[in-house]
C-alpha cells in the first residue's frame, strides 16, 4: 500500500518529470542511456513515440515536492528494439487465446545496455521502494488487462529486490571487453593466440593500406554537421538491411543529440590520411561516462573488407586503453566479436505475468532454458582465441564478477 506521506503519478512523456529532479536519482550510476536529456531526446525527436509502438508509460514517487522514486516504463505494440528476443513468448500467448500486445517494458529505448532499475534516491529504502513500484505496476497491468511488465537488462545490484518482489529470471547473452591493466593496444594483441594476431594484424593492414585512418573525436570537437554525416552513415546502413535494418532514430534525435549530448559521445571518424576527420568515409558512434563505453552504430561509403572490425572494435579498444576505459560493451549481436577480444557474458532480464496459465508454463521452462544459456556461455569462452583476464565489473552499490578462461 502506498504511504500517505508519497504520492505516485503515471506519466505520458518525460518532460513532465523535472530534469533536475530526474538526474538527482540517476547520476548516481554511470548510465548516460537514462540520463533524463538522452530519454527524452528519444521521446521529443520521434524515434520512441506511440505511432512506433513505444508509449512511455512512467512512473514515479514523490514526497512532497521531492522524486524519491523512478521507473522509465513504456508500453510496447511490438518486440522490436529491444534485443531480448521474446516472440517464443508471443507465440505461447497466441497459442492460449491471449492478447501478448501491448505488454510493459522497463529498459532504456533501442539500447541494449546493463543497468535497468528503480531509480530511488539515496536515504531511501530500496526493499520497500521496490516492493511499492511493483504493487503499482501490478495495478496498472491488471486493470488494463495487460499480460506481462519485462524489466530487460537489468542492473545485478537491483536484481535481488525485484526477485524478491515476484519477479522471475531470464537469462540471455551478450559480449565485453575489459581492461585487466593493457598499457597499450600491443599489450592487448599479445593477450592473443598467434593465428589470431596474425589474423587481427592483417585486418588493421588493409585499412591502412586502402590509405585510410581512423581518428577519435570527443566534446565539443563533435559538431552537428558531423553528427548530421552519423546519421546518414546510419540511415544507409540500415537500407541496406532492408526489413531487418531496425532503423528507429530520427534524423532529430542526431541533431538533439549534437546540442545535449556530445559530453557523452565519441565519434570514429574513418577517413583518407591527411585529410580532415570532420569528412569521413565512414564512421563509428560510441558513447562513454566514466570507466566504461559502449558500442551503437555506425556506417560507410565504402565497401571495404575489415573496415568494419576496424571502426567499431580495433580503434575503439586502442581508445579506451589510453583513456583509461576498463570496459566496453560493443552493442547487441555478432558472435565475430567472440575473435576480437570479447567475453561471452550473461545478463539478465526480469518478468511478470498477469495470466496464471501463461506464467506457470514459462516459469517451468526458465530454469532449463537458463541453464542451457550458462552452459553454452561456458563453452563460448573455453574457445576464446585470447588470454580473457577480466577484471570485476564494479557498480555503485555492488560488484558482479566476469570470468572467462580462454585457450592460448
Amino acid at each position: 500500500m502506498l504511504d500517505s506521506a508519497l504520492e505516485a503519478r503515471w506519466h505520458r512523456q518525460l518532460a513532465e518529470i523535472p530534469q533536475q529532479q530526474w538526474d538527482l536519482l540517476v547520476q548516481q550510476y554511470e548510465l548516460p542511456f537514462y540520463r533524463w536529456h538522452w530519454l527524452e531526446a528519444l521521446e521529443r525527436s520521434g524515434s520512441i513515440e506511440s505511432k512506433q509502438g513505444w508509449q512511455p508509460c512512467h512512473l514515479s514517487v514523490w514526497r512532497g515536492a521531492a522524486l524519491v522514486a523512478a521507473a522509465p516504463l513504456y508500453l510496447k505494440g511490438h518486440s522490436y528494439g529491444e534485443f531480448v528476443f521474446d516472440q517464443s513468448f508471443a507465440q505461447l500467448a497466441s497459442q492460449l487465446g491471449l492478447r501478448y500486445y501491448p505488454k510493459l517494458v522497463g529498459m532504456s529505448p533501442l539500447s541494449p545496455v546493463l543497468g535497468y532499475r528503480f531509480f530511488i534516491a539515496p536515504g531511501e529504502d530500496p526493499k520497500v521502494l521496490t516492493l511499492l513500484l511493483m504493487e503499482l505496476i501490478d495495478r496498472f497491468c491488471e486493470r488494463n488487462k495487460i499480460l506481462s511488465c519485462n524489466f530487460l537488462y537489468v542492473d545485478p545490484t537491483w536484481q535481488p529486490f525485484a526477485e524478491a518482489a515476484g519477479c522471475s529470471t531470464w537469462l540471455n547473452q551478450q559480449s565485453l571487453w575489459s581492461n585487466p591493466g593493457y598499457e597499450n593496444f600491443s599489450n592487448y594483441l599479445a593477450s592473443f593466440n598467434a593465428n589470431q594476431r596474425r589474423n587481427i594484424k592483417r585486418e588493421r593492414k588493409a585499412v591502412q593500406e586502402a590509405g585510410l585512418i581512423v581518428t577519435p573525436i570527443s566534446g565539443e570537437s563533435i559538431t552537428l554537421p558531423l553528427l548530421g554525416k552519423m546519421h546518414h552513415f546510419y540511415e544507409d546502413h540500415c537500407r541496406r538491411w532492408g526489413m531487418w535494418g531496425s532503423k528507429y532514430l530520427t534524423e532529430d534525435f542526431f541533431i538533439l543529440a549534437a546540442q545535449q549530448l556530445v559530453e557523452n559521445l565519441v565519434l570514429f571518424s574513418a577517413h583518407p590520411s591527411g585529410e580532415d576527420p570532420q569528412n569521413p568515409l565512414a564512421m563509428s558512434l560510441c558513447v562513454q561516462q566514466g570507466n566504461k563505453l559502449w558500442g551503437r552504430y555506425w556506417g560507410s561509403e565504402l565497401e571495404l573488407e575489415n573496415l568494419h572490425f576496424e571502426v567499431c572494435y580495433y580503434a575503439p579498444i586502442e581508445w579506451a586503453i589510453s583513456a583509461g576505459i576498463s570496459y566496453f560493451d560493443p552493442g547487441a549481436g555478432g558472435s565475430h566479436k567472440r575473435r576480437r577480444g570479447f567475453i561471452a557474458k550473461s545478463h539478465a532480464s526480469l518478468h511478470r505475468w498477469y495470466e496464471p496459465e501463461f506464467g506457470a508454463i514459462i516459469d517451468r521452462w526458465l530454469p532449463l532454458a537458463n541453464a542451457h544459456q550458462l552452459e553454452e556461455i561456458e563453452a563460448i569462452n573455453a574457445e576464446l582465441p585470447f588470454s580473457a583476464g577480466v577484471v570485476p565489473l564494479h557498480g555503485q552499490n555492488g560488484s558482479i564478477s566476469s570470468t572467462s578462461h580462454g585457450k592460448i
